[in-house]
């Protein structure tokens, strides 16, 4: 069975985040996150080579199924290498349903790049962070190169987007966490199992308007503290760092 034209043009238009929202969707590539997903949210097509099949035969709540061959599959794949199978799956809705004072949040001030906000999924994921919530101006965790780099990861964690100013001025008395050059020590600070962590944006760091909310300004030290290096880290890393301090903090307690 191959792929008809329409159904190609329609696969390749969401590539674009106007055609995704249009159709309440996105696109999903390769065995592991395909499987991950197929248990967690309605898949509206599938297209997958025989191999996929064989090895996933409780493959359930798929609207459509076509079966390909590799060479058809690179047809619609948005990878240089396909693995195996494609699959559109609908998008979740967005309910703001958390609760900062229970657990721990990350807040993403306008991070750009798909693939700092596919890895900061990951690293939300493995440190048991179920909620991530973005600016308006971030990046769209639907775009399929953000998909990939979660490597699985979207289908625990969920992302949300909104007006990060009142969101964040719900919550004046929970602790809410910053990274600035000019911060404390992070590792001399009390740090609590609970709250809201805040990272900024690739070039810019967290924005004067998000800035205001922080109650609590943390600095990632460098090693030697003497000696000259670089400028700043790069967010997703610096997030990995913040993370592994806070459930670090946990676990002594």
């Amino acid at each position: 069975m191959s792929v008809s034209k329409a159904k190609q043009k329609y696969i390749r238009s969401l590539k674009e985040k106007k055609f995704r929202n249009e159709h309440g969707v996105f696109v999903a590539e390769g065995y592991k996150i395909v499987s991950e997903l197929l248990a967690v949210y309605p898949c509206k097509l599938l297209v997958a080579t025989q191999d996929f099949i064989d090895n996933n035969k409780n493959i359930i709540n798929v609207e459509e199924l076509v079966v390909v061959s590799d060479d058809e599959l690179t047809k619609v794949s948005f990878l240089q290498s396909p693995q195996q199978v494609l699959a559109i799956f609908v998008q979740p809705q967005d309910i703001l349903s958390f609760d900062p004072d229970k657990e721990l949040i990350l807040v993403l001030d306008c991070v750009q790049d798909p693939g700092n906000m596919g890895t900061i999924m990951r690293l939300a994921d493995w440190y048991g962070i179920n909620h991530i919530v973005c600016s308006r101006d971030s990046a769209d965790i639907y775009n399929p190169k953000t998909v990939q780099a979660t490597m699985g990861a979207i289908a625990r964690v969920r992302v949300h987007y909104t007006d990060l100013q009142e969101l964040l001025s719900k919550y004046k008395d929970t602790p809410i966490y910053g990274t600035f050059l000019d911060g404390g020590n992070m590792y001399e600070q009390p740090l609590s199992p609970n709250g809201i962590i805040v990272m900024g944006n690739e070039g810019k760091g967290i924005s004067p308007e998000i800035e205001r909310w922080v109650t609590n300004k943390l600095f990632i030290p460098n090693y030697p503290p003497e000696r000259a290096t670089s400028e700043s880290l790069n967010v997703a890393i610096a997030t990995g760092i913040i993370c592994a301090e806070f459930r670090r903090r946990s676990l002594l307690h």
